[in-house]
């Protein structure tokens, strides 16, 4: 039999006893798919800052994990120059696996079993990358945060902190209190994302409905009379289109 390179796994599970069980069934296939574990992680933002200095080809992630869950983490993966596999373990039931299959993730349900993850580690060998539009049919929730490729590392952005998001050029500006950062992302997929938490404000802009202060009358002196939404934490306000005005108009009780 031709020798193969061992996979590089990392574990990530929020529970202990989980993480063992992971950890020995890879001992028991490594006859059939030798592996070499690189770590194990607690959540999806230990991983990624595991990964930072432990590069991995397979990540074997839980779905449900406090601070951020398996798909968040996988979306977030999915912007590396080189993205690991992942597969998740799930403890969902068959109707929700059944979702799993059609969008082509891998899964493992729990309790794992050796010839399952021996099978699923030999489809990483021969993986396609798992498609964005995929994994966010299949989250939990929205994601807590925004993931931004800086330097070959992922810098993590509360979704929470950003102020608006603004449409520029190919990228998407996320403006918090302290500096911008850039997304490779479209803002239309944003805003259907996050409708609750951003509001539309120009054909270029999202706000965060929650830092949202005031209004004030703007462009007088221009010849351009316009109205400009004003944000927590911001000096300039932000334009208001007039096709936007009474949705913005209606949310604040004006």
């Amino acid at each position: 039999m031709e020798s193969v390179q061992p996979l590089r796994v990392v574990i990530v599970d929020d529970e202990a006893p989980a993480r063992a069980r992971l950890r020995d069934l890879l001992g028991d296939i490594a006859h059939e798919q030798p592996t070499a574990l690189a770590g194990v992680a607690a959540n999806g933002v230990e991983a990624l800052r595991l990964l930072e200095s432990e590069p991995a080809d397979v990540v074997l992630a839980d779905i449900r994990m406090p601070v951020m869950d398996g798909v968040e983490l996988a979306r977030h993966l999915g912007r590396l120059e080189k993205p690991p596999a992942v597969i998740f373990t799930t403890a969902y039931d068959e109707y929700a696996v059944q979702a799993f299959e059609l969008s082509a993730v891998d899964y493992l349900l729990k309790p794992v079993r050796a010839q399952r993850l021996a099978d699923a580690l030999a489809k990483v060998r021969r993986r396609q990358p798992l498609p964005d539009a995929a994994l966010a049919a299949l989250a939990p929730g929205a994601r807590q945060h925004f993931g931004v490729n800086e330097r070959g590392r992922i810098l993590l952005v509360p979704v929470a902190e950003v102020l608006f998001l603004r449409a520029e050029l190919k990228y998407v500006t996320a403006r918090t209190v302290e500096r911008e950062y850039l997304l490779d992302e479209s803002l239309v997929q944003l805003e259907q994302e996050f409708c609750g938490r951003f509001l539309r404000v120009h054909r270029n802009c999202l706000v965060a409905r929650a830092a949202v202060v005031g209004v004030e009358r703007a462009g007088e002196h221009e010849g351009e009379p316009h109205w400009d939404i004003l944000l927590a934490g911001l000096a300039e306000g932000l334009p208001v289109s007039r096709r936007q005005w009474a949705t913005v108009k209606q949310m604040l009780g004006l």
